[in-house]
């Protein structure tokens, strides 16, 4: 069993949909406001252990610099799937499954704000390197805001191998590129879907690049070139989910 911290007020207030998971609850004895009040009388109904404590002392379980708003928690921290996993859990997702594959994000609050906005598009699964990626720590649980709590998140040791196996289950691979040929309004992003995402600064490394059935880039109309890898995923992210409501305004090719 691995423990860990998370801090901030909407990262604990969200894991208190799982109680169980959080062992100790530490908050700072001098704040006095209607959000932490809010959140405080929900850890009372839920039974769990809460203890005030200076700010200094705070801090210390925070650790340094962090912004913790006064809140810190220790949880019971979710280890991720690894590669034995990704066959029965592609099994079992629905048909038109979306999973979102991030090929070497480093930096962790781009991987926690990608699995939250992952989770909130309802996505199945994130796929993540073994090595050379951020892992998820507690700066991801934060910047998460819970959703690494929620969603399936999988540890695999070769990507291009797992975008094959996502093939074979039937998953279109489509990857996210600035220079993809196809536009990402005019693409079918419905049915069994993996999104791949490229590393901050370096984008989609060429091995997997070959593996994706298709290169697809936002449009840009300022003058910047590219977007951040988490606003990307949140781009692209909620296409698909406006394209499954809707219909989708183009096709596979």
């Amino acid at each position: 069993m691995t423990e860990e911290t998370v801090v901030g007020i909407h990262a604990v207030g969200d894991l208190e949909r799982r109680p169980e998971q959080i062992t100790r609850l530490w908050v700072d004895a001098a704040r006095q406001d209607a959000r932490m009040a809010k959140l405080l009388d929900q850890a009372d109904r839920l039974g769990i252990a809460l203890q005030r404590i200076g700010r200094t002392e705070l801090e210390k379980k925070a650790g340094a610099g962090v912004a913790h708003q006064g809140i810190v928690a220790q949880i019971v921290a979710g280890q991720g799937l690894g590669d034995a996993d990704l066959a029965q859990l592609v099994q079992r997702v629905p048909e038109d499954a979306l999973v979102l594959v991030l090929d070497g994000v480093q930096d962790p609050h781009n991987l926690g704000a990608c699995m939250r906005t992952a989770e909130a598009a309802g996505v199945a699964a994130v796929v993540i390197p073994r090595d050379r990626a951020a892992r998820v720590n507690a700066t991801v649980r934060k910047a998460a805001c819970g959703a690494a709590e929620i969603i399936s998140w999988i540890r695999v040791t070769n990507l291009a191998r797992t975008l094959g196996q996502l093939k074979e289950a039937g998953f279109w691979v489509l990857g996210a590129s600035g220079d993809g040929d196809s536009d990402l309004y005019q693409s079918d992003l419905t049915g069994r879907t993996a999104i791949v995402l490229g590393a901050e600064g370096k984008g989609l490394r060429r091995l997997t690049r070959e593996h994706c059935d298709v290169l697809v880039s936002i449009p840009m109309v300022g003058a910047v070139e590219s977007l951040n890898v988490s606003n990307a995923a949140a781009v692209i992210l909620f296409e698909a989910v406006r394209q499954r409501r809707s219909g989708p305004t183009g096709s596979k090719k």
